[in-house]
């Protein structure tokens, strides 16, 4: 399905993205991290804008991601910095889970 220049992907098994925690999903050459908080699951890049650290790698402590090389903080429900160093925002995909399984709207 393609809606607004946008294609509706399948990423993974909802079951495989842990409360809490993180998944990396590598699609067509791109690295997408997937984070579970109260049971809802979101999709950013994986790379932070910093300096590329991999997000899925960091901590997560409620709705906010660290990235594991220099500590620049996102808000994984909008992809917003909300600590240095970081300045700009990772971009954030909208995301459901339907059928058991996390489908995120990629470009």
């Amino acid at each position: 399905m393609r809606l607004a220049g946008c294609m509706k992907v399948g990423l993974a098994a909802a079951e495989d993205v842990p409360e809490g925690g993180s998944r990396c999903v590598d699609l067509q050459g791109r690295r997408y991290a997937l984070f579970k908080v109260r049971g809802t699951v979101y999709c950013l890049d994986n790379t932070c804008t910093h300096l590329g650290g991999p997000l899925c790698e960091g901590t997560l402590r409620e709705f906010v991601v660290q990235c594991p090389w220099h500590g620049s903080r996102f808000d994984v429900r909008s992809g917003q910095v909300v600590g240095p160093p970081a300045r700009s925002a990772v971009r954030m995909y909208p995301t459901t889970v339907e059928g058991g399984k996390v489908w995120a709207d990629l470009p």
